[in-house]
């Protein structure tokens, strides 16, 4: 047929269309396949499209199906928030309070709940002891001067007797005008007193009997009367050279941290004062017993007045009625050679220990300057097992080869305006002035003591 173009089949589509044709149904004639040159170049433009369409749908398809992979892994759904009922308001609850108490709040006043000053054992009466020992006490003096008027005073052992310490009684003789027993108003110390006219050289021996026990602290047992109130009072003020405030209450808070039980609170006073003071024995006497001039330098130690008495002050800071006790070592000891005599020549056996109150349990007894003159007279080590159980021994025991004389600070005696720390020296009044017993020679004295069996 003139006119009529054959059109030649596309390689692959075409192809592929014809056969599929041929196979469902017959071929149409030729001529009806014969289509013109512009119906031709339409169709071309229709498969093209067509297979771009289809490639553009799978892209977009696949880009579809990437984007939400990790949308489907990483994608939660927002959580829903719960909407939260109003709590009631709390009632506002009170600061928690220092662990540690002061002199003006003290321990006796609030025990810490729970602790052993509020969780009392049972009642049970203090046992005597059975094992006691009895000394004689002789003191000596002799005055080189005829010059006077001079007066003496000799301080005695306690007036009161205890479960650990009775005093038998006393007796002297000499050359004195006048002589007698002076108690001071609050019965903390007894003095004996006597006084020699001008031209005489004053004789004076005087003899005291005492008998003592080992002193315990016994953790199971309760006091049945409990100490006086203004004796507890008394023994939490500050005296002229134990502070009780300042300096004295920031050692305590650093010393007690978050300890609240009073024994322990005690304890942990004593293990400090152990670990952090020197025994000085070139000192004269028992020490100064000045605390505030420790605390001022950072240096702590000395004798047992000012070791006991640190130990003292940093007590009543933190509101725990404690004092030191003024004494004489009168036998030897079972502890250390050092902690008692070693001849019946105790002119320079002057000791201070010290002791402290918990309610429901009394006063107990310490003395950390004995560790830490064992420390430097027997050349212990800080690891000696020896030192160790010396250590946890003195906090609760004290063992009587020992005589208590008073407790007395900031004695003033008969007839003097200025006052004492204590006393625990034979003390020598002369026109040429007061002599305060630290040198034996200037006074001419000498005290001996010695085990009698009664």
């Amino acid at each position: 047929m003139q006119g009529a173009v054959s059109v030649t089949r596309p390689f692959s589509f075409g192809r592929r269309f014809a056969a599929s044709r041929q196979l469902c149904r017959p071929e149409p004639a030729l001529e009806l396949r014969s289509v013109s040159a512009t119906g031709c170049l339409c169709r071309r433009k229709f498969l093209k499209r067509r297979a771009f369409l289809a490639s553009l749908a799978a892209l977009v398809t696949l880009a579809q199906s990437t984007e939400a992979a990790p949308q489907r892994t990483t994608t939660r759904k927002p959580a829903v928030k719960r909407k939260s009922k109003p709590k009631p308001a709390r009632k506002p609850t009170p600061t928690t309070r220092s662990p540690v108490h002061t002199a003006d709040n003290p321990v006796i006043d609030e025990p810490p709940k729970g602790t052993s000053a509020s969780r009392l054992p049972p009642v049970k009466a203090p046992e005597p002891p059975a094992e006691w020992r009895t000394f004689e006490v002789i003191t000596n003096v002799n005055l080189n001067s005829k010059l006077g008027p001079n007066k003496l005073w000799l301080p005695l052992p306690l007036n009161q007797d205890t479960l650990f310490q009775r005093t038998l009684g006393y007796s002297w003789e000499g050359n004195p005008l006048r002589a007698g027993i002076s108690r001071q108003p609050d019965g903390e110390l007894e003095l004996f007193h006597c006084e020699w006219p001008d031209g005489t050289t004053g004789k004076l021996q005087l003899k005291t009997l005492v008998t003592t026990a080992d002193r315990h602290f016994d953790v199971t047992r309760r006091t049945v009367a409990p100490e006086r109130e203004d004796i507890l009072r008394r023994n939490l003020q500050a005296s002229r050279l134990i502070p009780n405030d300042g300096l004295a209450f920031q050692l305590g808070e650093r010393i007690l941290g978050r300890i609240k039980d009073p024994v322990a609170q005690a304890k942990a006073v004593y293990d400090w004062v152990v670990d952090n003071t020197i025994y000085d024995p070139s000192l004269p006497g028992c020490g100064s017993g000045d605390v505030m001039r420790q605390l001022i330098s950072g240096l702590y130690g000395g004798r047992s007045a000012d070791i006991n008495g640190l130990f003292v002050a940093v007590c009543r800071a933190i509101g725990i009625p404690a004092r030191c006790v003024f004494g004489q070592r009168v036998g030897s000891s079972r502890l250390f050679r050092s902690l008692g005599l070693i001849s019946t020549d105790a002119t320079r056996g002057q000791h201070v220990r010290a002791e402290f109150y918990v309610p429901g349990y009394g006063w107990i007894p310490v003395d950390p300057s004995d560790v830490r003159r064992a420390i430097a007279l027997e050349g212990l080590s800080d690891q000696d097992s020896r030192l160790l159980s010396l250590k946890r021994v003195l906090f609760g025991v004290w063992e009587m080869n020992w005589i208590a004389f008073n407790v007395g600070i900031d004695i003033k005696l008969n007839g003097q305006t200025a006052s004492h720390p204590f006393l625990l020296l034979p003390r020598l009044e002369t026109p040429q002035g007061d002599l305060d017993g630290t040198d034996p020679a200037a006074i001419q004295y000498s005290i001996s003591a010695r085990r009698v069996e009664l």
